[in-house]
């Protein structure tokens, strides 16, 4: 399906806010989105509502519509709607998983691996959690799992601008892979949902 001026927006704007080039608090005017765009206030104010659904905007009473906050509270909020529902994905997903499902999982395991810049790893990040769970049927599901792992992009490159990024290691990863192959359903979504709520952990003490 073709995108929409509205998508088209608001995923570039999207895009802004999780790299951190437009910080929490910035206001996002209709009327100068429209402009920059070249479009006219509908799709541009559809725009604005699709980035607060994704939690990437909040409305603020008298100050309007402003890149969403990003304080502790809204990291543990993300973090914490993700692990749950991403693993209840997983339940549903793991059985139906077959050879080709398992290649692509290993394929973008692998793109993690060989990520050179935070860019590439996020990206192949993303593509990772989102195999795991496209089996599961539920598409309401999937899509609320990509708003939250656009949220989750953005914790990922805050935590990076003030430690710097490190290739990583894909332990986690593997673990829940070699589950999966094991067909140890139970262990794969408790090691999915681990491996989620570390990046809370992970942003508390960088704090600390």
């Amino acid at each position: 399906m073709a995108e929409t001026v509205a998508e088209r927006i608001a995923r570039a704007i999207g895009e802004r806010i999780v790299s951190g080039e437009l910080a929490a608090g910035t206001p996002l005017r209709q009327d100068h989105i429209a402009e920059e765009f070249d479009a006219s206030h509908v799709p541009a104010r559809e725009a604005l509502q699709l980035l607060r659904a994704q939690g990437l905007a909040v409305s603020l009473p008298r100050r309007g519509m402003r890149v969403a906050p990003l304080d502790q509270a809204s990291i543990q909020e993300t973090v914490e709607i993700r692990a749950a529902l991403e693993a209840l994905a997983l339940r549903h997903a793991a059985p139906r998983l077959n050879a080709a499902a398992l290649e692509r999982i290993e394929l973008a395991l692998a793109a993690c691996d060989n990520a050179g810049t935070l860019a590439e790893w996020e990206g192949a990040n993303r593509v990772f959690h989102r195999e795991l769970v496209s089996g599961c049927r539920m598409p309401r599901l999937l899509a609320m799992l990509d708003d939250l792992q656009l949220a989750n992009s953005r914790i990922i490159f805050s935590a990076t601008r003030s430690a710097g990024w490190r290739p990583g290691s894909s332990m986690a990863h593997r673990q829940i892979v070699d589950a999966l192959k094991k067909r140890d359903f139970q262990a794969a979504s408790g090691l999915l949902d681990m491996h989620i709520r570390e990046l809370e952990r992970a942003n508390m003490s960088r704090k600390s």
